[in-house]
């Protein structure tokens, strides 16, 4: 930028940025070809795989193997991105854990009366009034 510019003989400001404008829309446009070309190149080279392998599998009577291998969802790391739960499924697990809880107080309240009833057995077993 010269001195006369700055002072404000010039306008090449407006000039420079249409400049720099056009040129980087130029870039990103020869980018944008350059990947075209990159994807066009390697979808070529892919063809020319898959026919040598059918050519290959033809020749040895290979089957071609089916790609139906479907993946469980897998849980992400982040906890933050882990499917959320609807109201239902939520009231369900409430519902399942309150009851495991019943029946366990129960079944410790019965294992506890067998116990109290075993123990009251033996000592009138073993003490016997004359």
């Amino acid at each position: 930028m010269n001195i006369i510019g700055a002072v404000g003989g010039d306008n090449d400001d407006a000039d420079d940025k249409e400049k720099e404008e056009e040129a980087e829309r130029e870039r990103q446009e020869a980018i944008r070809e350059a990947e075209e070309r990159r994807k066009e190149k390697h979808r070529k080279m892919e063809e020319e795989r898959e026919k040598m392998r059918q050519e290959i599998r033809d020749k040895y009577n290979i089957k071609k193997k089916e790609e139906v291998i479907e993946q469980p969802p897998e849980e992400p790391a982040n906890p933050l991105m882990r499917k959320k739960k609807t109201p239902e499924e939520l009231a369900r697990e409430a519902e399942a854990e309150e009851q495991d809880e019943f029946t366990m107080i129960q079944e410790l309240k019965n294992s506890i009366e067998t116990q109290v009833n075993e123990i009251k057995t033996q000592i009138e077993s073993r003490c016997s009034l004359q």
